[in-house]
């Protein structure tokens, strides 16, 4: 399977924006966007004037950043949102806001959303009382997601929780931290999602 492996501080600099990718070094004074506060590369602090198409562009990187998707993976999504009744844009958030990687990450139980997909991965959760490894199941309202026994004692799932108190639990879902466990008590609404996103722009690229 492709992924990327370089630098994540560099979608943060050219996104000018914290993406918080790398967990607690996010909010420390080692992040690079507060170092340096301007593009990667030889040109990056030169200036960039961007087409109404390149901005359109940015956002749609921006996002898949955020969720750590490839563009093959975002693109079914954005098709999958297109197809739902409703705002394609607002599906669309709310169809990423529901993958399992990303509500690992955002229980509390990984730093990262990558960090997430790897737990995933190996098996360290399981929904509704089955296993789940599959990171990009989409997850519904009243499902439950537990830390299986075996893997309530490894320390970087220990450490997040200890930190969740930094980052926050949506008000869309319930954490139970002595019992490893979180419920989505309901679908993300668009105002419970406060990344700075423009979903419309993302709407209108795919749309050309």
């Amino acid at each position: 399977m492709a992924r990327y492996t370089g630098s994540v501080c560099r979608f943060c600099r050219r996104e000018k924006l914290k993406l918080f990718l790398k967990g607690d070094r996010c909010f420390s004074e080692k992040c690079s966007v507060d170092r340096r506060p301007y593009p990667p590369g030889q040109h990056g602090q030169g200036r960039v004037k961007f087409s109404s198409y390149g901005k359109q562009l940015r956002e749609k990187q921006k996002v898949k950043r955020i969720y750590g998707l490839l563009e093959k993976q975002f693109r079914l999504t954005f098709d999958r949102a297109s197809s739902q009744k409703g705002i394609t844009g607002e599906n669309l958030l709310r169809l990423l806001e529901r993958r399992m990687d990303n509500m690992v990450y955002r229980m509390g139980f990984a730093r990262t959303r990558n960090e997430a997909r790897q737990l995933v991965r190996h098996g360290h959760f399981s929904v509704n009382g089955r296993k789940l490894n599959v990171p990009s199941a989409v997850l519904k309202a009243g499902d439950v997601v537990q830390v299986r026994e075996r893997s309530r004692k490894m320390t970087g799932l220990i450490e997040s929780l200890d930190a969740i108190e930094r980052r926050g639990v949506p008000a869309w879902i319930e954490l139970s931290r002595d019992e490893f466990k979180a419920e989505v008590k309901a679908y993300p609404s668009r105002e419970d999602i406060t990344m700075p996103i423009e979903e419309q722009m993302i709407v209108e690229l795919y749309s050309k």
